[in-house]
């Protein structure tokens, strides 16, 4: 039996043999996973190893690209703006990022940012992958850019772009990055390991993801909204070997954390806005999380998805409460908020599957958690 490491509480243990199964049976190499129910820490677990050759162990600091879990993080920040009345949802992008009105863009709303209709899905400029590290790069060529279809009740998931575009909009309204508001606001507040553009300091801490050995299918129609949104940069699973994309703030995609941190951080939406006396917005705020601004088979994903403000909601492809949310990353990695069993799941790993927002192994970990709360 594959020797799991951390602390589980009772109810919670089951947990702690299903990470051990994974890796017996190979499902992954490396990960951990942290559950909150009603404010405990009842599971905080990692087994495993760091490295595709099994010589490195997973430890309890180990930090891995969770790819567009990240997203969750931005959300937060979003969230925290607006209830500060800095940031108006339903305003034009153009309002706090005048270049964005170009190219008929004038009435692209804030919240179409949040929920993948602002039809700009990827770079109609062809970009390399390194570019993504080049942020003004990045934003110029989204401010200028046609969107890619009108109607803004149809959504195509932004997969990489989503975290240039809430980024320039955070950085317009605070003067500062994404990447270091949330450093500032969020992660040292709740003293989280979590990092969008990853210290040098911390690299000695870094798993990193090993790709998939099948690719992500972009599909033949080379003028469809998937084949340009994945191919506008290439999405590139070995991307994260490199510091370059480690060193970058790219918000949507290249977060670096674990599942306790990513429970940590997130369980702010199961707590509606509070966590441990620190408030980051109100319960009315938190509440618009859960308003469906969207739903429908998505252009990109190719599956049915309810989109409320940022997060995903239940549907027939993700069937969880009605008071919980989600979002997952590329090739795997998941976190859950269900605020009516007061539980946070967080599934982080390295053996990446095919699969733009996760996999079922996160589900696995999820639907465990549910049954041990509920029992």
């Amino acid at each position: 039996m594959a020797q799991v490491e951390g602390t589980t509480t009772g109810r919670f243990d089951v947990l702690r043999q299903q990470l051990s199964d994974n890796l017996d049976q190979g499902v992954d190499v490396g990960a951990s996973v942290a559950v909150i129910h009603r404010g405990e820490l009842v599971c905080d677990i990692w087994g495993g190893y760091r490295d595709a050759a099994r010589m490195t162990p997973w430890t309890a600091d180990t930090l891995v690209n969770v790819w567009s879990t990240t997203k969750t993080m931005t959300f937060l920040v979003m969230l925290m703006l607006f209830d500060r009345g800095e940031l108006d949802f339903t305003a034009p992008v153009a309002t706090y990022w005048p270049e964005f009105a170009a190219a008929g863009k004038a009435n692209i709303e804030v919240r179409h940012l949040m929920n993948h209709t602002a039809g700009l899905s990827g770079w109609s400029e062809r970009l390399e992958p390194e570019a993504l590290a080049d942020w003004s790069r990045c934003t110029d060529a989204l401010a200028v850019q046609a969107p890619w279809w009108e109607d803004r009740t149809v959504s195509g998931y932004h997969a990489i772009t989503q975290g240039y575009l809430l980024g320039e909009v955070v950085r317009r309204i605070t003067g500062t990055t994404i990447g270091q508001f949330f450093k500032t606001e969020v992660a040292d507040v709740l003293g989280a390991d979590f990092f969008i553009g990853l210290p040098e300091s911390k690299e000695e801490r870094v798993s990193v993801v090993i790709a998939p050995d099948e690719t992500e299918d972009y599909g033949f129609d080379k003028s469809s909204i998937r084949y340009r949104a994945l191919s506008s940069p290439p999405i590139d699973a070995r991307a994260p070997r490199h510091r370059w994309w480690r060193a970058a703030e790219i918000p949507a995609a290249n977060g670096h954390g674990n599942a306790r941190s990513v429970a940590t951080i997130q369980q702010v939406v199961t707590n509606r806005g509070e966590v441990d006396g620190h408030r980051f917005f109100s319960e009315k705020t938190g509440e618009m999380i859960f308003e469906v601004q969207t739903s429908g088979v998505d252009q990109v994903l190719g599956m049915d998805v309810n989109f409320g403000l940022g997060y995903g909601l239940a549907s027939s492809a993700v069937p969880i409460g009605p008071r919980a949310c989600y979002w997952g990353g590329f090739g795997g990695s998941v976190i859950i908020m269900d605020q009516d069993l007061g539980l946070t799941v967080a599934y982080m790993m390295n053996k990446m599957n095919v699969g733009l927002v996760g996999d079922l192994r996160g589900g696995v970990f999820a639907v465990a958690a549910a049954l041990a709360a509920s029992a």
